[in-house]
């Protein structure tokens, strides 16, 4: 579903955002789209368990965790910081990953960075017997075959698709499937420009590119310019924005608006990858802080 989008700073430009993250309740936007083709390979190759790796507040691992509990599967999650492992009825990220079944596994950062090595993998399992594997934030290439669903024919009006990249898989899928008229541009939510190169071993075309400002000091990373931009949008569009993905791409883009980055009447279609579940956890980290908090009714 397309949604028109009001704002006072739009001058001539149509601004519409694809509500992704009401494709389900727990599995929303492109988790839904990443985990679709993942977890339909593991039951073709009949894995009983699926393990994944995720932070305090992943919104993956909450994703995963319900899916697995939906589809039958067993869930393992590897867990940054071994220091969370005591808290977990502190985190509602966690808590409710471990209420969906997950079992959680907590590591240090300095284990956690191995995990992409064969000979980590093969100790997980030893530990835990075999497992089907989806990466940390789940891009592989069934995840990307999943995100190149997300554009359908009616977004054929659009000169620009923006959406925001963790890893680079969702806007891997949708630069293959958008059309050769539309110029795809990520908003990455971590510092560096270090993505294009991962991005580029999924992709077949040129249309797109990466706006890196927008990540408002690193990932995970707020202020009150981006918290209050939350807040008004919501107030004007009745749209909930999380803080460490789809809210900085559409700060983002009403800034390059106002700066006469898009041509007069053009039209940019902006994608919303959920994250909602983030919220409740940001806005404990905002308070501890005695900053401002997130005001939305989900």
């Amino acid at each position: 579903m397309n949604q028109q989008v009001t704002s006072p700073f739009l001058n001539s430009i149509s601004v519409a955002i694809k509500r992704e993250d009401l494709i389900h309740p727990f599995v929303s936007g492109n988790k839904f789209r990443k985990l679709k083709y993942n977890l339909l390979q593991a039951k073709t190759e009949h894995f009983e368990t699926l393990l994944t790796f995720g932070g305090a507040f992943s919104n993956h691992i909450a994703a995963v965790a319900f899916a697995g509990k939906e589809k039958g599967f067993k869930t393992i999650g590897i867990i940054r910081g071994d220091e969370l492992g005591s808290k977990i009825a502190e985190n509602p990220t966690l808590a409710f990953a471990q209420n969906c079944g997950m079992q959680l596994e907590f590591i240090s950062r300095e284990e956690y960075r191995l995990k992409s090595e064969a000979s980590f993998l093969e100790k997980l399992k030893q530990q835990f017997g075999d497992f089907y594997l989806i990466p940390e934030g789940g891009t592989n290439a069934l995840a990307i075959k999943g995100c190149q669903e997300i554009l359908t024919p009616e977004d054929a009006e659009f000169d620009y698709i923006c959406c925001s990249i963790g890893t680079g898989g969702t806007i891997s899928g949708i630069i293959n499937s958008a059309l050769p008229h539309q110029k795809v541009l990520g908003f990455p939510a971590l510092k560096g420009d270090f993505l294009k190169e991962e991005i580029r071993n999924f992709v077949q075309n040129e249309n797109w590119d990466l706006i890196t400002e927008y990540h408002f000091g690193g990932y995970g990373k707020v202020n009150e310019a981006l918290i209050g931009f939350i807040n008004q949008f919501y107030m004007e569009n009745q749209i909930p924005l999380d803080p460490i993905y789809t809210g900085k791409m559409v700060f983002g883009v009403i800034d390059l608006i106002q700066k006469n980055y898009f041509p007069a009447e053009s039209k940019i279609l902006l994608i919303h990858t959920g994250g909602i579940q983030g919220i409740q956890g940001m806005n404990m980290k905002l308070r501890n802080k005695q900053l401002p908090t997130i005001n939305i009714n989900v």
